[in-house]
């Protein structure tokens, strides 16, 4: 009898998550086309650490990420071509070189997460608090203006 064996050398989860993530991708921009126009074609991009919450105001979203055990030095967020990223390296103990683990279960290594955002989004105006290992992002909506456009008369020499 043969037996297959799993290897995590020959399977990555970014391989087993794509297809998910593509059917999540065509779910939401069948079912709800808003939120594609809203938050941008791939709001949800690469990355599923930190665990986050998006929440949709009127007039504003605001990102919640879990970063318990991180000081707010520790962790940056920054916006670069459209895309808020929010990365932290959590390093582990260097003090543990003359014992070992018996048991090891909290995540100490580094992570990003990114979102794209939209263009109704005003990416100048976020703001950033953290309170009880939640880090809380908060991005104005745009406020569209329905002004007469501008009319400049041109004089006729």
């Amino acid at each position: 009898m043969t037996m297959i064996r799993y290897s995590p050398k020959t399977f990555s989860k970014k391989e087993f998550l794509t297809p998910f993530d593509r059917i999540f991708d065509q779910l939401m921009g069948d079912n709800f086309p808003v939120f594609q126009r809203e938050f941008g074609t791939d709001f949800f991009a690469q990355g599923s650490y930190p665990k986050c919450n998006v929440v949709n105001f009127d007039d504003k979203v605001e990102i919640e990420a879990a970063i318990p055990g991180l000081g707010k030095d520790e962790v940056d967020v920054s916006v670069v071509d459209g895309v808020l990223t929010i990365k932290a390296e959590s390093n582990q103990r260097e003090d543990v070189t003359e014992a070992q683990y018996v048991k090891r279960e909290v995540k100490r290594s580094a992570f990003a997460r990114s979102f794209t955002l939209g263009e109704n989004l005003d990416e100048t105006a976020i703001t950033a608090k953290q309170e009880n290992g939640v880090l809380t992002l908060t991005i104005p909506k745009r406020q569209e203006t329905e002004t007469e456009p501008a009319v400049r008369k041109i004089t006729i020499s």
